[in-house]
């Protein structure tokens, strides 16, 4: 065969591939034996195996999966993937109505659209001019996991979107979805890694996640992942005024989006939808936690905007919580990083929602006298919101109950402290007092070295654990002291783990300053309230010097933050810790002040498709002169800056009374003309 009539077969099979995983992965019409597929895919194979030259990006065989990556990097997402606020009633559904009719001073009804919200793992798609380009995790929210070679092994995730006449394809389209694993596949999974000598997965949600931050992306081809698609972001080159032509939009270019999504004219029905998904629940082949309700019009959507990390338009509507029956063998008590004692019922395993549960949580010394629960008792536990197992109530029956009351200690239980335990007016906490207490030691340098804080990977609670023991660390700072001499006397630590410990210790040493700031470990210092101080003060050593007046007077930071963070480095033991970072060299990254500062105070939101820049572009342009630039036209909003075909932000823009100006004028504005 020569190359022309190789070229021909090669786009002859790759067209009869995808029509064929259209019909099994979406609509679950297949037309052939699996065996016949088989055989078409590889000739696919052994064809473009013979002749390199010709381009495989798109081609389906791509998706059985590439050489291992050395390590994932990260991607900002075009628009924010925000979280949903929850629900867990009638009354909370009516009241998130009655929020967003106060918001817009309306008595109408608002239409919406309702979907099954997955227990799976989100990711944001990228797709340039048809064609998948990137695709990444949540993460944060504001960036994600580079897992583009991962997701191109998810057979229902198209390499190429379907062409439509009815919706031509935009030049660049952000596109939501949720990654799952459907329950007979996560069994069949299981038992072969069983049978293989690996351990099982705890649930779906776990596998579907643990598969997509394979290195070796051979590996994920092997995993039965699936994906539904429920939204997009970033959208150039065409508009949408509801999120019911969304979702149908999405099906016609070829994603796969839930069939149980529908229509609500009002809230009511959004009700009544809650309560026929959860009866099916158990039907479904797949795992869910809940429903989502979206205000289908989009402008109003805009309109509502987001507060903190969740829109106003949408909601999770969690069902209730999966319980069972057990019995208390043990109540233990652990040890934060701020020193509180928590106390922690430890019980004859059982299953729950999906998951073996021998452990749940008491929460502290009030709750357990409220519920008067005690060791022997049997018990009703349920995982809140699927996620934490706590203990719901005691089963007092006819017979005797046990007699064994708990006591909280009056004594720290770590036995390399057993410090006194106080309990300060006005808090529910018992607390160890002891800044040098071994068990918040290890929780605080746990929390320091985590996935959200400075991600030092290998150094995990266990390892922690031996290097605090073993008093080679003593506070965070240590860490950066370590040597591999003192690594290679712990248990279990080879020298080859030994190096790559070293090596990811070393490159943590220049941290974002919000990610050093969140793993210090200031109380109420979360990740959200990291962001707005590494925003708000640029360097840590202004930050150190500020007042509470100077943190009162942001937004977002009321006095019991503000007090929290001024103690924090009021405090002169941590400040020596900060000096022992400053001397391992660690230096956390400071947002760089703009050398041109002409927009500074200004905001920006940018609509429609621009010609010479791309939206990613237009914004880096105004934060390098110190503006802002926005997804939603506020009355905080100075320029709107319109491109072809722009949306209802440009409506909003004129009715506000809004500067309205292209890109021709932005360009000139800016400087870049």
């Amino acid at each position: 065969m020569d190359k022309a009539a190789a070229i021909k077969r090669i786009k002859e099979l790759r067209a009869l591939i995808n029509y064929h995983n259209r019909r099994y992965y979406q609509l679950d019409a297949p037309e052939i034996s699996d065996v016949e597929y088989d055989r078409l895919m590889k000739e696919l194979i052994e064809l473009e195996e013979r002749f390199p030259q010709i381009d495989v990006s798109e081609s389906p065989s791509q998706r059985v999966g590439a050489a291992p990556l050395d390590k994932f990097s990260t991607i900002s997402h075009l628009t924010p993937m925000l979280s949903l606020a929850n629900a867990f009633s009638e009354q909370d559904i009516l009241d998130f109505d009655e929020r967003i009719k106060r918001f817009l001073g309306t008595d109408e009804k608002i239409a919406f659209v309702v979907e099954p919200k997955l227990d799976g793992t989100a990711v944001n798609l990228i797709y340039e001019k048809g064609a998948f380009t990137v695709g990444a995790t949540r993460g944060d929210g504001t960036v994600g996991e580079d897992v583009t070679q991962n997701l191109r092994t998810i057979d229902s995730i198209p390499l190429r979107m379907k062409k439509s006449k009815d919706s031509p394809m935009p030049e660049r389209i952000e596109i939501r979805g949720e990654v799952y694993i459907e329950i007979d596949s996560f069994k069949k999974l299981n038992k072969r890694r069983l049978k293989e000598g690996e351990q099982p997965f705890a649930n779906p949600r776990n596998a579907a996640a643990g598969s997509l931050r394979q290195l070796d992306s051979k590996i994920t081809a092997r995993r039965p992942l699936e994906i539904f698609c429920y939204g997009i972001g970033l959208v150039a080159g065409k508009t949408f005024k509801r999120h019911w032509d969304v979702l149908q939009t999405l099906s016609r270019w070829g994603f796969m989006v839930n069939p149980h999504v529908k229509q609500a004219k009002d809230i009511h029905e959004c009700i009544e939808y809650y309560h026929h998904i959860d009866k099916i629940r158990a039907e479904l082949p797949y795992e869910i936690d809940g429903v989502v309700i979206k205000v289908d019009d989009i402008e109003i959507q805009e309109r509502l905007g987001a507060v903190s990390r969740s829109p106003r338009w949408a909601i999770a509507c969690k069902f209730a919580a999966t319980q069972a029956t057990t019995i208390i063998e043990k109540i233990e008590v652990q040890v934060g990083r701020t020193g509180v004692l928590t106390p922690v019922a430890i019980m004859k395993p059982v299953r729950v929602g999906g998951v073996t549960v021998s452990r749940a949580t008491l929460h502290n010394m009030d709750e357990i006298e409220k519920k008067d629960i005690r060791i022997g008792d049997t018990v009703i536990i349920q995982r809140a919101g699927d996620v934490i197992p706590e203990v719901v109530k005691v089963i007092v029956s006819t017979g005797n109950r046990p007699e064994r009351e708990f006591v909280m200690p009056d004594t720290c239980p770590d036995p390399g402290c057993r410090s006194k335990v106080v309990r300060l007016e006005g808090e529910k906490a018992y607390r160890c007092i002891n800044i040098a207490c071994p068990a918040q030691i290890r929780e605080h340098i746990a929390h320091f070295a985590s996935r959200g804080g400075m991600d030092i990977e290998g150094l995990g609670d266990k390892l922690v654990a031996q290097l605090v023991d073993t008093k080679l660390i003593r506070d965070p700072a240590d860490i950066y002291f370590l040597k591999k001499e003192n690594l290679l006397n712990l248990e279990r630590m080879a020298e080859r783990s030994a190096t790559n410990l070293l090596a990811a210790i070393e490159q943590s040493k220049t941290p974002p300053l919000e990610k050093f700031l969140y793993a210090l470990g200031i109380r109420h210092v979360g990740e959200h309230m990291a962001r707005v101080l590494a925003r708000s003060f640029k360097t840590l050593e202004v930050l150190m010097t500020a007042t509470e007046d100077d943190l009162l007077a942001i937004r977002d930071i009321g006095p019991e933050v503000a007090s929290s963070i001024t103690g924090f480095f009021g405090e002169q033991s941590n400040r020596k810790v900060i000096e022992k970072f400053r001397k391992a060299g660690v230096k956390p990254v400071e947002k760089s002040h703009p050398k041109d500062a002409r927009l500074a105070g200004k905001s920006f939101v940018f609509t429609g498709t621009l010609g010479r820049l791309t939206r990613n572009e237009a914004k880096e342009i105004v934060e390098s002169l110190g503006a802002s630039a926005t997804e939603s036209v506020t009355k905080t909003t100075d320029y709107v800056v319109a491109g072809e075909s722009p949306g209802s932000k440009i409506e909003k823009a004129r009715a506000s009374g809004i500067k309205i100006i292209d890109e021709k004028e932005f360009l000139k504005l800016t400087g870049r003309k």
